[in-house]
């Protein structure tokens, strides 16, 4: 069983920071994409940021400059540091993994879908 758990949602004045962590437990031998994603009400889902095990990220245009992914691959774990936050920054943050692979008695079993956390509310406001 794989499970993502994010934390460090909050209220913040627009300006301010947070520092978002999602954590992933399981029989987990690696992931090869760890990412963020948010949801605004009445918005689609959309990307926020993605790095793979390597270190290679991808942000979205919005919040290029002012958030940072990171992760620590040892820990199963992604970071979303959020600086210069804005009222529009104001979403549910979900935490994503992708190209997980389990470990089985005998080997190693890739999945085939990617895993979801549960999300963490941001709220940017004055």
């Amino acid at each position: 069983q794989v499970q993502l758990v994010e934390s460090g949602g909050g209220l913040v004045q627009p300006g301010g920071s947070l520092r978002l962590s999602c954590a992933a437990s399981g029989n987990i031998f690696s992931i090869n994409a760890m990412g963020w994603y948010r949801q605004a009400p009445g918005k689609e889902r959309e990307l926020v940021a993605t790095i793979t095990s390597s270190g290679i990220t991808n942000y979205a245009d919005s919040v290029k400059g002012r958030f940072t992914i990171s992760r620590d691959n040892g820990k199963n774990t992604v970071y979303l540091q959020m600086n210069s936050l804005k009222p529009e920054d104001t979403a549910v943050y979900y935490c994503k993994a992708d190209g997980v692979q389990v470990r089985t008695p005998w080997s190693t079993l890739r999945r085939g879908y990617p895993s979801w956390g549960q999300g963490t509310q941001v709220t940017v406001s004055s």
